[in-house]
């Protein structure tokens, strides 16, 4: 394995050297050459991972000076951009519900709430799971979801009426309940998957026109809510069959944990405010905060709330509700590779790789409109089974998006097909984090994982195909074949 990683390491160099000699493509820029050469290593490496992904996203700032495709200034500008600070502030506020317990809190009574029948437990491990996913990284509540399950599973285990097996049965639909529920729920919001927010910088750094919190949220709320209640449906009725219907021990256990939390803390209810007015603010900052504050927008949200949680004390110790030394545990990573697909939007556009790019493409104009977004979901879904869901999103966005504009369709029929598709795959532990995550409780082995996420796959490509094509025109209120002003212009 480390052998293969070195000769993708000197690959990467190898295949961009090439290239450079042996010179251009007849119709394309320099520039854009230059940009191409880069984005082919950059996209090796994150396909292969021969470095971490946040490293090669670090590749921009030294290709693209370096060929005189772009100034180092334009380059770096982009690691700047202002979702890279709304994802900071997020992150934050992550940070201190996950360090005051609140996130379990949340859980364990929403768990509590649905019931104990064993479908019904899952159906509340998945809510659970969807809703923490909105607000919090998915990897994070993938994390913290998987003890509370493997709790609940060793619970069954043990008690001496359970069937045979049945704990095994049930431990594989309940550790794929939190990895669906993770992904899923990460779809509804801007803050809740990676992918979203590279979509709202990309088009506010080429079109400036911003996706904000709300109107993202009408759209991605949906699409969360159905495809929850499908995978639910499928899990408990199709992928998995319980003999044994009403889960022993389960609601006792549930309560003997929400029991040993204790009752809610000041810590908490402070967290819990500033959590809930913030979200408040994203939700209706729009219709409601810019009549009063005109500069508002959802990165100062984010940033105050951050912000407040340094300045407010936990107890009569003075201690603040998250220190320095609790933030700088955020995954910079993140940021870094957010960065660099941004660079690789602005050099796509600012070259006319991204034009020529769309030239090249007329042929798709025979294809129906809804076909070309099932083509695209279909792709993006099982690519993103064996690349970074992020890494994904900032490679197609750049080349979609005049595709679009060169077939005379509005780009966010292309462009939102490839955020939401990218958040979709269920099949392999490698495909997402919450994948992996509860592919380590030792419940799951690849071969199950495949065969119920397969299904998953087609079904939630048959979904977002209809929710794209059918309702995200009519929830933004565009014309899928027309243009705004801004679109226009760029085109």
């Amino acid at each position: 394995m480390k052998i293969r990683k070195n000769i993708f390491i000197i690959l990467g160099p190898v295949i961009f050297f090439v290239l450079q000699t042996l010179g251009g493509i007849k119709g394309m820029p320099e520039p854009a050459y230059d940009i191409l050469c880069a984005t082919i290593w950059i996209a090796f490496w994150w396909v292969t991972e021969a470095v971490p992904i946040a490293v090669t996203a670090l590749l921009p700032i030294i290709l693209f000076p370096l060929t005189g495709a772009l100034d180092i200034s334009t380059t770096t500008a982009s690691y700047g951009h202002k979702y890279i600070f709304l994802y900071m502030g997020g992150f934050m506020l992550a940070i201190a519900i996950e360090k005051w317990n609140l996130h379990k809190r949340m859980a364990l009574h929403i768990i509590n709430m649905i019931g104990t029948n064993i479908k019904k437990i899952i159906l509340g491990f998945m809510v659970a799971t969807a809703f923490l996913s909105m607000w919090i990284s998915n990897t994070a509540t993938a994390v913290m979801m998987l003890p509370i399950g493997m709790s609940i599973v060793s619970q069954l285990k043990d008690n001496p009426t359970t069937k045979k097996d049945e704990n095994q049965v049930f431990g594989k639909a309940l550790m794929l309940s939190i990895a669906y529920g993770a992904s899923i729920g990460g779809v509804a919001t801007l803050i809740g998957t990676p992918p979203n927010l590279v979509f709202a910088g990309y088009i506010e750094k080429v079109y400036d026109i911003e996706i904000t919190f709300y109107q993202w949220f009408q759209f991605g709320l949906p699409i969360s809510v159905l495809l929850l209640g499908i995978a639910w449906f499928y899990l408990t009725k199709f992928a998995f069959n319980f003999r044994q219907k009403e889960f022993p021990g389960g609601k006792s256990e549930i309560q003997r944990l929400i029991r040993e939390l204790g009752p809610m803390k000041r810590e908490e209810k402070i967290v819990l405010a500033v959590f809930v007015t913030t979200a408040v603010c994203w939700i209706s900052r729009s219709f409601i905060l810019e009549s009063f504050l005109p500069g508002i927008d959802d990165t100062i949200i984010a940033m105050t709330a951050g912000i407040v949680l340094f300045t407010l004390n936990s107890k009569e110790s003075g201690e603040k509700i998250i220190s320095w030394q609790e933030a700088v545990k955020m995954p910079w990573g993140i940021f870094l590779l957010f960065g660099g697909g941004m660079a690789l939007a602005s050099g796509f556009e600012v070259t006319g790789l991204a034009e020529w790019f769309g030239i090249q493409m007329t042929l798709l104009e025979a294809l129906p409109l809804i076909l070309l977004i099932l083509i695209i979901i279909f792709s993006v879904n099982f690519i993103t089974e064996l690349t970074s869901n992020l890494a994904t999103t900032a490679m197609l966005l750049p080349i979609l998006a005049p595709i679009a504009l060169e077939l005379d369709l509005n780009p966010y029929m292309l462009l939102v097909a490839t955020t939401v598709a990218a958040s979709c795959a269920f099949m392999l532990p490698v495909a997402t984090p919450p994948n992996a995550v509860v592919f380590g409780s030792g419940y799951l082995r690849i071969p199950d994982m495949v065969k119920t996420g397969i299904w998953m796959n087609l079904i939630s490509i048959l979904i977002l195909t209809g929710m794209v094509y059918l309702m995200l025109p009519l929830i933004w209120d565009f014309d899928p074949f027309g243009f705004s002003e801004q679109f226009i212009i760029e085109k």
